[in-house]
């Protein structure tokens, strides 16, 4: 997605004042040394008393406050997430929307696996460019993977899951805010310059197995066994097929990516490459290899200490970027995610 011109970024995170350390995970038999050390996380952050939709305005707060954007003029409000949000036939965006006070918005939810909380970011790009009368459109993804439903270091291959929040804040930076219920120009963390997502529906098959489609919530396995469903994919397909696949598509979103950016494979001013927060292992084997290929960018990891955050890794990474001295003013970084289905999705940002 080529942007008519850059986007601003404002960008937090929210996490749980509670860690689970990977020895204390080893310790109490959550998890085998073997396979903690293949993860290569040391913690993993744990919300036991905060839900889900509550973590996200934490996290939208702090960027409002940061920016100085009133709530009453967002256009809309995005909220993306994996897992359960606290409540059966009932919509956590207009939740999130209320508790901010942004009642001019649109609250949106988004069930994009992993991917979520990108896929918001692209579509809020896509509202501020096709309607120039549009406010601030606010993302923000929550979740947390609480027994008995799911087991954060065993549910799934490749990962283990850290509850947390982010928001992400996207708004127009040329000239004033006028005409958009904003007063004032906000001023940005990060410039967006460009996104791409590739989609590889023929990879849906991993987080449904075999399995036929029924009716009920939590019919299929009393816990979410993620690992039960890539068995089953892996035993029909193999797993060159995900692998060359996935490849491909991150071949395709890098490239388009940086076109976009206007920023060559060895370009300078792009000093990192940003990974999705899954375990080291999988980072080595499924992203690294045509990463490699694209750029020669430095890869930065930032996951170490969250596990993957469900929908917002890459909002996550983003408000690493955003609150830290990783990127210095001038300097880009492409900001990389995948999330089951599949989808793909890379972001081009610099510090403003």
């Amino acid at each position: 997605m080529r942007l008519d011109s850059p986007l601003g970024l404002i960008a937090t995170s929210w996490y749980p004042e509670q860690r689970q350390t990977v020895e204390e995970a080893v310790a109490a038999g959550d998890i085998d040394a073997r396979t903690a050390r293949e993860l290569g996380y040391t913690a993993l952050p744990v919300s036991e008393h905060t839900a889900p939709p509550d973590m996200a305005v934490e996290a939208a707060a702090q960027a409002l406050t940061l920016s100085g954007a009133r709530p009453d003029a967002l256009s809309l409000v995005l909220h993306a997430s994996v897992h359960h949000q606290g409540h059966d036939a009932w919509s956590a965006p207009h939740y999130v929307a209320r508790r901010l006070g942004a009642h001019r918005a649109v609250p949106i939810g988004l069930l994009q696996q992993c991917n979520g909380g990108a896929i918001g970011i692209e579509l809020a790009a896509s509202r501020l460019q096709g309607d120039p009368a549009a406010g601030p459109a606010l993302v923000t993804t929550a979740d947390r993977f609480l027994m008995p439903s799911w087991h954060r270091w065993r549910s799934d291959y490749g990962m283990a899951a850290g509850d947390a929040a982010t928001a992400v804040l996207v708004h127009r930076v040329t000239g004033s805010s006028e005409g958009a219920g904003e007063a004032h120009a906000l001023v940005p963390d990060l410039l967006l310059h460009s996104l791409a997502t590739k989609a590889a529906a023929e990879l849906e098959v991993m987080h449904r197995g075999d399995d036929e489609l029924n009716a009920t919530p939590m019919g299929h396995s009393p816990m979410i066994d993620v690992r039960r469903t890539k068995r089953a994919f892996i035993k029909a397909y193999g797993v060159d097929f995900f692998l060359k696949t996935a490849a491909d598509r991150i071949r395709a979103v890098v490239e388009e990516c940086l076109a976009g950016a206007g920023l060559a494979a060895d370009d300078p001013r792009l000093r990192h490459v940003v990974i999705p927060r899954l375990g080291s292992k999988a980072m080595a084997e499924a992203y690294l290899p045509p990463l490699t290929e694209v750029t020669s960018a430095e890869v930065l990891d930032l996951g170490r200490g969250t596990g993957h955050v469900g929908a917002g890794d890459l909002n996550a990474s983003l408000a690493d970027l955003a609150r830290t001295d990783l990127l210095e003013p001038g300097g880009y970084a492409l900001v990389l995610n995948g999330g089951g289905g599949f989808t793909f999705t890379a972001v081009a940002v610099s510090r403003s």
